[in-house]
C-alpha cells in the first residue's frame, strides 16, 4: 500500500510538532517553587520516627534541594541531547547556579561541618557525595549527571540518618562559628562574582583591584590598570538564571542554617542579620513577567533586569560580609 504526502500535510506535521515543542518548553522552563524547611524537617523526622539533631535540618535542606533540582517539571535538563530541552538554556543556566551553591554547601559539610578538628577523620558519606556532585553538569552517559546526583543523595540519606542514631558517634554536625564562618567566605565569592558578571550587562570601564593592599603583593602575568567588563548580548539571559538558581538555592540554605546554627546567632545577637539576608534573596526570587530578559541602559528607558538583580545579591553580599564580621567578634 503506498502512502502519499501532501506539501499541506507536512506543513501542518510540521508546524504541530512545533508548537508541542513551543509548549512543552515553556512549562519545563518554570522554575521551581520555594520549600518549607521546616515542614520538609518536620515531615522526614516524623517518617524516620526520629527526633531532628543539630545538622539534621542542613543536611535536609541539601537533599531538597537536589531533589527539586532532579524532579521539576522536565527533570534534569543540562545534559539532555534532544528537543525540546535541547533548545532551553535558561533552566539549564539556572540549574547549574543551584549546582554550584550545592557544591559548596557539600564541601563544607565535609571538610568543616562534620570534622571537629583539622586532624580528625572524613565523614565517609560526606567523603563518597561531594566527587559524585562535581560530575560535569552536562554529562548524559556513562556515568550520567543525574545518576551520580542521585548517588550523592543516598549518601546525604546515610549521613542524615547516622546523626539521629544515639548509638554510633561515626557521624557528627558541629555547629560553631568558625565552621559557618569557613560556609560563609565561600558564599560571599560566589555572590560577589555574580554581582559583578550581573552588572556588566550594561558595560562599564573598572579599574584592576588584583594587588591592592598589599605593596610588595605580585602577579604571574601583567595586566591592565583597567579593565572594560560586559557580558556578551547572547548570555545576559544565561548569567541572569543562574544567579537565580544560585539565589533560590541558598535561600533555602539560609534558612536551615537559621535553625541548626540557632545557639550560636543568638550568642552573636546575630539572627536578624540572617533574616535579612533571607529578606534580600526571597526578593531576587520575584516573578519575570517579561517574556525576555531586558538589558536597558542605566537609566535608559527600558528596564535591565541584570541590575535588579546584582542590586538584590550585592545587598545580600554585603549583609553576609557584616555577619562574617559579626561571628568573627568574641
Amino acid at each position: 500500500m503506498k502512502v502519499s504526502f501532501s506539501t499541506k500535510t507536512v506543513v501542518t506535521m510540521v508546524v504541530a510538532v512545533f508548537f508541542i515543542f513551543y509548549f512543552v518548553g515553556v512549562w519545563w522552563s518554570f522554575e521551581p517553587d520555594e520549600f518549607d524547611i521546616k515542614t520538609q524537617v518536620t515531615q522526614d523526622a516524623t517518617l524516620d520516627n526520629v527526633a531532628p539533631v543539630v545538622g539534621y535540618t542542613t543536611t535536609t535542606s541539601l537533599i531538597r534541594v537536589i531533589e527539586t533540582m532532579l524532579d521539576k517539571p522536565g527533570g534534569y535538563l543540562s545534559n539532555d541531547a534532544i528537543p525540546p530541552s535541547v533548545f532551553l538554556d535558561n533552566i539549564p543556566a539556572w540549574e547549574f547556579g543551584a549546582l554550584e551553591m550545592v557544591r559548596d554547601m557539600a564541601l563544607v559539610m565535609r571538610q568543616e561541618f562534620s570534622r571537629s578538628q583539622s586532624q580528625s577523620l572524613e565523614n565517609q558519606h560526606l567523603k563518597n557525595a561531594h566527587p559524585q556532585l562535581n560530575i560535569d553538569h552536562t554529562s548524559w552517559a556513562m556515568p550520567s549527571a543525574e545518576g551520580e546526583y542521585k548517588k550523592a543523595i543516598k549518601e546525604l540519606y546515610a549521613y542524615r540518618s547516622a546523626l539521629t542514631d544515639v548509638s554510633s558517634q561515626n557521624a557528627q554536625f558541629y555547629a560553631r562559628a568558625d565552621n559557618l564562618r569557613d560556609w560563609l567566605k565561600e558564599v560571599e565569592k560566589r555572590l560577589g562574582s555574580y554581582s559583578q558578571r550581573l552588572s556588566a550587562s550594561v558595560g562599564r570601564e573598572q579599574m584592576n583591584t588584583d594587588l591592592a593592599g598589599d605593596s610588595v603583593a605580585q602577579q604571574s602575568t601583567s595586566a591592565a590598570s583597567s579593565l572594560q567588563m560586559k557580558t556578551s548580548w547572547w548570555k545576559i539571559d544565561d548569567e541572569f538564571y543562574e544567579a537565580r538558581g544560585a539565589c533560590w538555592a541558598l535561600l533555602h540554605f539560609l534558612q536551615a542554617i537559621e535553625i541548626d546554627f540557632n545557639d550560636v546567632l543568638e550568642k552573636k545577637n546575630a539572627k536578624v542579620s540572617v533574616q535579612q539576608i533571607i529578606r534580600e534573596l526571597k526578593a531576587s526570587q520575584q516573578p519575570v513577567w517579561s517574556p525576555m530578559i531586558l538589558n536597558g541602559d542605566g537609566f535608559g528607558f527600558l528596564a535591565n533586569h541584570s541590575l535588579v538583580m546584582a542590586n538584590y545579591i550585592s545587598r545580600a553580599n554585603a549583609a553576609l560580609i557584616d555577619l562574617n564580621e559579626l561571628l568573627s567578634q568574641g
